[in-house]
Order: C-alpha cells, then sequence, then structure tokens
C-alpha cells in the first residue's frame, strides 16, 4: 500500500501535546531536550502546562509544535521498531507550512538541531514581521479559487490582500492588511461566501507582509545545506516534489509570501497512488481538511501515545 506522511502546521497546537511521548520513552525526551537546548525555549513547560495564550504565540508554537511531531516520529521509531518503522516508510511526505519543515526533517533533508533552530527562527521573523504590520488573516467558506480572487480584487482598495491558503474545496484563507481583512469580512456575503471568520493568529502570513521575514530567512537559509530528501517531499507553493536538497531554501523563501497550495498538493498524492495518510503530529486539523478534499481518504492521526500504539499493534497484524 503507498502512503504518505503529512505533518501539521500553526493551528494544530494544544496544551499538554507530547507529554504522554515524553512521560512513557526516552527517545521523546531526548527530542524535547535536544529542542530545549538548541532553541532556548522551555518547551516541554509550555507543551504540558501552557498556559495557552503563550503557546499559541508564533515563536513559540512553531518549534513547539515541530518538536512534538519529531519526538512522535521518535517513539514510533522505538515502538514498532527498526525494521517495522522501516517498513512504514511513506512513498511521499508533505508538511502544511510550518509543517513543510517536519516533512523535510522526517525525509532526512536536514537534522534535528538545525531543522529546530531554523524553524525557531523562522517563528520568530514572523512573529516581528506581524508586529511591524497591523495584519490578519480570514477564513471565507464556500468559496473556490476565482470567487475568492475577486473577492480579494474587491476588498483590497490599493492594500495589500491576497490568498494565502487553498486549504480544501469551500475554504481558503485570504491574508493582508486589517483594513483590507475588515472588508474581506464585510463583502464576503455579497460574493457568495457562506461565512467569513477572522483567524487568531499574528498576523498576514503567506502574504507580501511576510517579506522583511522572508528576507531573514533567506539569510540564515544561505548558512544551510540540505540533502536530498530520501523520502520525495511536495512543496507547499507548487505542491511538486523537491528535485535535490539545492532546491529547498528557494521553495521555502517563497512559501513566506506565497498561497500554501494544500488541496492540490494532496490532489497530487492520490494522483500519484497513495492509498493511506499519516497525520504525525498534534491534533486532526489535516484529517478533517482531508475529509473535504477526497471524503474516502484513509487518513490516520498519530497525534498521542495510544494513537503511537495502536499502529503497532496494526503493523503486526499486518505483517
Amino acid at each position: 500500500m503507498k502512503t504518505a506522511w503529512l505533518f501539521p502546521g500553526q493551528g494544530a497546537q494544544q496544551v499538554g501535546m507530547g507529554k504522554d511521548l515524553c512521560d512513557a520513552f526516552a527517545g521523546a525526551r531526548a527530542v524535547f531536550e535536544q529542542a530545549e537546548a538548541t532553541t532556548g525555549l522551555a518547551l516541554r513547560k509550555l507543551c504540558f502546562q501552557g498556559p495557552d495564550d503563550q503557546l499559541a504565540r508564533t515563536d513559540v508554537c512553531q518549534p513547539a509544535i515541530f518538536t512534538v511531531s519529531a519526538a512522535t516520529l521518535a517513539v514510533m521509531r522505538d515502538l514498532l521498531g527498526a525494521d517495522k518503522f522501516a517498513a512504514l516508510r511513506p512513498a511521499f511526505a508533505a508538511g502544511l507550512s510550518l509543517g513543510e519543515y517536519t516533512a523535510l526533517y522526517a525525509a532526512g533533508a536536514i537534522d534535528l538541531a538545525p531543522a529546530v533552530s531554523l524553524v525557531a527562527r523562522r517563528g520568530q521573523l514572523m512573529q516581528q514581521a506581524a508586529t511591524a504590520t497591523a495584519s490578519g488573516m480570514v477564513s471565507v467558506i464556500g468559496l473556490d479559487e476565482p470567487q475568492a480572487q475577486a473577492l480579494v480584487a474587491a476588498a483590497a482598495q490599493g492594500e495589500t490582500l491576497t490568498c494565502a491558503n487553498f486549504n480544501c474545496p469551500g475554504q481558503i484563507v485570504i491574508s493582508g492588511s486589517l483594513a483590507a481583512c475588515k472588508r474581506v469580512e464585510q463583502l464576503a456575503a455579497e460574493h457568495g461566501a457562506k461565512g467569513a471568520v477572522r483567524l487568531n493568529v499574528a498576523g498576514a502570513f503567506h502574504s507580501r507582509i511576510m517579506t522583511p521575514a522572508a528576507e531573514g530567512l533567506a539569510q540564515i537559509l544561505a548558512g544551510l545545506a540540505f540533502r536530498t530528501p530520501a523520502v520525495p517531499v511536495l512543496a507547499n507553493v507548487d505542491a511538486q516534489v523537491y528535485a535535490d536538497g539545492s532546491a529547498i531554501p528557494a521553495k521555502l523563501i517563497a512559501q513566506l509570501t506565497g498561497a500554501v497550495r494544500w488541496q492540490q498538493t494532496m490532489e497530487s498524492l492520490e494522483s500519484q497512488g497513495v492509498q493511506r495518510y499519516y497525520e504525525i503530529g498534534p491534533g486532526r486539523v489535516l484529517a478533517g481538511l482531508m475529509r473535504r478534499i477526497n471524503r474516502r481518504a484513509d487518513i490516520v492521526s498519530i497525534n498521542s501515545l495510544q494513537a503511537v500504539e495502536e499502529l503497532a499493534k496494526q503493523s503486526k497484524k499486518e505483517k
């Protein structure tokens, strides 16, 4: 059976995430310890105890979600054993925004310490860019891409506004200046939308407002060397597989100011014959999106110790 590993992005965080993994497995604790030493953040306290408003900060939740996802992979490896974990190796990997970094780590393109350091700096840069400009994001329900683009054209009025996330049929996130986002909410119904909901985020991610963050990220990426992923990883910006390690920095930079084409990415995986998807990390956001992209898809959320244990049991049955 052809499988794909999927990794969540910002918004999947929840207080308590990863605690059961760390309580039970030294491998998970080692991931957290290395991530804390690298970033200087008290990630175990933040993930296990919160408070929620601090965990939700862009500069905190990004390294936190990455670390929990990486710890989940470590527990999968420990609980399944080397052979069965190797047998679970997917045909493809992908991640939503931040999750793309986890996918590259899982595919062997970058090691843990530089990966979590990169993610932490990305979160800081995005937080700084968001703080510098009053901006936001609005999830618009019930429009297709041409309709959403028409709404953007009507609401922009010369200000920054763009379609930032094509998540699933009928759910497109629009990102831009705060005033333009307010106009999106006001004009959405006129353009046929069933609803428009302001997202609780720091600012206009995946828009030109993130240009300072993209410039800062480019400087950091210039000092990193990526290996060619051992598992094909699809990039958010074009839903295409990275050709090799040298192609990674440019697409990660473009992702900060460009749209995340998640629906297209999932449709591409389906066209490649993927039959089962494993969502690895906190929450069930990606499973929820998949239900709207392809209701028949077989997707399993590996978001707790119990979920990993069930995966191990299933692996024995399918041997």
